[in-house]
């Protein structure tokens, strides 16, 4: 019958060998991450005399007893040097916090639960439980621990070389942009540059979620980077967005980044940090759909195909210009697909839709999009020339409070365990 064993109730058991004498002590338990596979131990760190050295997991008979019987007594007395691509159970993961997936949280890993399997020694389940003895703990009985799957959780080594190994995104890649900032906002320094690198192999979703951080949050990460770097990520970034993020980037920086973004969002950002960031004109996006008042329905949907660089947001509506981008109409996406596809645009559209000016303050722009069910609203000149266009997204971030991200979050139902997680009472090594 398959084994499971404590991590913390194997460390420091003495290594014993064929004779039954003492060859040192359990320090630490090496494994190999394989991907969506659970890790498989392949060596052991052990303490001998005053000296750490390495042990190959085929040398180990068992770790079922109190003492863990070795194969042979002769051990390699050369210091135990980390290999690329070996985590150390004990070093690296045993009281350091992981991704719980599910959740969406920073957790901590308390204990680790490993496993025989055919295909050697694995690590199958975490506690994530604090030990809190009661009044048995007073007397040396650790409480039950709560084993979840290995799977459920991506773990935060700090070790690049054994990062790589996990390939780019891990478990992470389940994650959402939003997801993935709520996790920075909680990280340490140390966590969050191990999430970062592995954002980082994704160029757009880094851009996404710096995007979602706050601003704050999304300052001290930027800072952290050179200004090439930091213009990399803004100009993959919403215009509206890129400009934020410059405008709260410390002065000496500022015109550095700029010099480095790509001339097309360089001259975007320029524009929108020529308006007061409270303003409509501060707030609203450059990219937009216009089309001639007799464009057919079939002929604008085509355009809404293919304009896959537009936010979403801001393809619920064509806006219906002429006479050098003035605005005359708006046509709703639903109005578009519910029309003939024959139809003209001017048979279709809003006359006189609503629109702001770029001097206007945001909380009035929230207003007329409540008074009128608007998901958005084009922003104009004093000729009625279609500068940009505020969604209703944007206004919802700036009118919800700026500490909305800490909010208290709804409970999460129990967990329930996960297959082959919980090991039986009758299989499991309790210790001593």
């Amino acid at each position: 019958m398959d084994r499971a064993v404590s991590l913390s109730q194997l460390l420091r058991r003495p290594l014993v060998g064929r004779d039954g004498q003492a060859v040192g002590r359990l320090s630490d338990v090496i494994v190999r991450l394989r991907g969506r596979d659970y890790p498989v131990v392949t060596g052991l760190v052990a303490q001998v005399g005053r000296r750490e050295v390495f042990l190959p997991v085929e040398q180990v008979v068992g770790f079922e007893h109190e003492q863990i019987p070795l194969a042979s007594e002769v051990v390699d007395l050369r210091p135990f040097d980390r290999r690329e691509g070996e985590v150390l159970l004990r070093a690296d993961v045993l009281g350091h916090r992981v991704v719980d997936v599910a959740d969406v949280d920073l957790v901590r890993a308390h204990d680790l639960q490993l496993r025989r399997r055919d295909d050697g020694w694995t690590v199958e389940a975490l506690d994530t439980q604090p030990h809190r003895p009661g009044l048995l703990g007073l007397f040396g009985t650790r409480p039950e621990p709560k084993w979840r799957d290995w799977k459920s959780f991506e773990p935060l080594i700090g070790h690049a070389h054994s990062a790589r190994v996990r390939g780019p995104f891990g478990r992470l890649g389940r994650l959402k942009p939003a997801d993935l900032a709520d996790l920075l906002e909680d990280a340490n320094r140390t966590e969050s540059h191990e999430i970062l690198a592995t954002v980082h192999a994704d160029p757009e979703l880094e851009a996404d979620v710096f995007e979602e951080l706050e601003p704050d949050s999304q300052t001290r990460l930027l800072r952290e980077k050179s200004d090439q770097q930091i213009a990399e990520v803004l100009a993959r970034m919403h215009a509206d967005d890129a400009a934020d993020a410059i405008n709260d980037l410390p002065q000496a920086r500022r015109q550095p980044v700029l010099d480095a973004l790509p001339a097309g969002q360089r001259a975007k950002v320029l524009t929108l940090m020529g308006f007061n960031p409270s303003s409509a004109g501060g707030l609203m996006a450059l990219d937009i759909l216009t089309a001639p008042p007799d464009a057919t329905a079939a002929q604008v949907l085509g355009r809404v195909r293919e304009a896959r660089t537009l936010q979403p947001e801001a393809l619920t509506s064509v806006h219906v210009v002429q006479d050098g981008n003035r605005l005359i109409g708006t046509a709703t996406l639903v109005s578009l697909l519910q029309a003939d596809p024959d139809a003209r645009l001017d048979q279709i559209m809003v006359t006189e839709p609503v629109r702001v000016g770029p001097d206007t303050d945001i909380e009035d722009v929230a207003l007329l999009m409540t008074d009128y069910n608007l998901l958005t609203v084009p922003v104009v000149d004093d000729q009625d020339h279609v500068l940009g266009v505020i969604t209703v997204d944007d206004i919802l971030e700036t009118v919800i409070p700026e500490d909305w991200r800490r909010r208290e979050p709804a409970p999460h139902p129990a967990h329930r365990t996960e297959p082959g997680a919980q090991a039986p009472a009758h299989d499991t090594d309790s210790g001593p």
